[in-house]
């Protein structure tokens, strides 16, 4: 392909993974679905989620996970690689903020690494692995930093807790 061809396909993929922070955000559900291939293959175990394999299940997740909470996602400095015509692979930086109660919020930052392909002429994301760098929680006054060692102790106590 000619490097303006090879240009234009690149903003495409700029353009979707816009979208997605776009609609994640604003919880248009149906719209960040329509950004995804159906057998969508998610993989946020590196950041304390879990792998989801299929769309529809990983958006009700997201969905049920996040319900109506106010969240920002800003992704910038894209690696975007055509692997082929159709075919594509990136990562991008990402900083997001998600409400977590009514005070405390979580930043996050990280990196999407990503799969993409082009189906009927439209880009779509087929995998996407999530890691994080560092999580703060803050509020006004506050701000926090979560080490991987202070995540497991509290999740350890939190088992015993429950127990």
């Amino acid at each position: 392909m000619d490097d303006v061809t090879a240009l234009l396909e690149i903003e495409s993929l700029k353009q979707l993974k816009a979208r997605y922070c776009r609609h994640l955000d604003t919880k248009d559900w149906p719209a960040w679905r329509s950004l995804f291939a159906d057998d969508f293959h998610s993989d946020t175990s590196q950041a304390g989620g879990k792998v989801i394999v299929g769309a529809d299940d990983f958006v009700a997740f997201t969905r049920a996970s996040l319900g109506d909470r106010a969240t920002v996602h800003q992704v910038h400095a894209p690696e975007l690689e055509l692997t082929s015509a159709t075919t594509a692979r990136g990562i991008w930086a990402l900083e997001d903020v998600v409400r977590l109660a009514p005070g405390i919020n979580l930043r996050g930052y990280g990196h999407y690494r990503e799969t993409y392909e082009k189906v009927d002429g439209r880009w779509v994301i087929t995998a996407s692995t999530l890691t994080r760098l560092r999580e703060d929680v803050f509020n006004l006054a506050v701000s926090v930093y979560l080490s991987d060692r202070v995540k497991r102790v509290a999740a350890a106590v939190g088992r015993r807790l429950a127990r």
